[in-house]
């Protein structure tokens, strides 16, 4: 019988020796090949499209291309693309966010190699693979995800330390509408007062820029 082809894999992270480490790793395993590395999305993308690899392992937190914005662009282009997103979980709106733009599976970064092997496999495969801890807090999130546009604009002035009464001034509404607002954020966040809700928005990536 003829041997099966390895799985071809890029690496994308802006981490050198992350990257390299990784890259050492997964050659060691039987059945998979490292045909490229890169240091950001932009470079990530023009490799895609020269080796078109089976799968690519590409870190969530980097500059200026992300790993969002890198799934993005490589599935805009190549809808069958097959990306697994690294991340440390930083944060819940993240990992959705690339959930949205096509990721096929997340996996945190200190998985252990059979683990990240049988995720390379089983999105090789056509089929997604969610790390159970990440999956767990997806299922936390979804409980509670809802904020409108205007809830988050609220929110993210309430993280500068506004009033009501700015609040209201800043977004051209009234106090009661903002005072409406706030409970809702609340009971959506599941926060107890401000300092809460305010927490709990940057730990979901809603609040940025502080």
């Amino acid at each position: 019988m003829t041997p099966a082809s390895p799985i071809r894999l890029l690496l994308v992270d802006d981490h050198a020796i992350l990257r390299e480490g990784l890259a050492a790793l997964l050659a060691s395993m039987d059945g998979l090949e490292v045909v490229g590395q890169a240091g950001d999305g932009a470079t990530a993308l023009d490799m895609y499209r020269d080796l078109q690899p089976d799968v690519v392992i590409c870190d969530l937190r980097m500059v200026p291309m992300d790993g969002t914005e890198f799934t993005a662009a490589v599935r805009a282009e190549y809808p069958s693309a097959r990306v697994i997103l690294l991340t440390t979980y930083d944060t819940d709106e993240e990992v959705f966010r690339g959930l949205r733009a096509g990721a096929a599976s997340y996996v945190l970064k200190d998985v252990a190699p059979a683990q990240l092997v049988e995720t390379v496999q089983a999105v090789h495969a056509g089929r997604k693979a969610i790390d159970p801890a990440i999956a767990a807090k997806l299922a936390e999130h979804v409980a509670s995800d809802g904020l409108t546009a205007r809830q988050l604009e609220v929110l993210q002035c309430l993280a500068e330390g506004r009033s009501n009464l700015e609040i209201a001034s800043t977004l051209y509404i009234s106090e009661g509408t903002v005072k409406a607002h706030i409970k809702a954020i609340f009971q959506k966040l599941g926060a107890r007062d401000r300092t809460q809700a305010v927490t709990i928005g940057i730990k979901r990536g809603f609040i940025r820029g502080l």
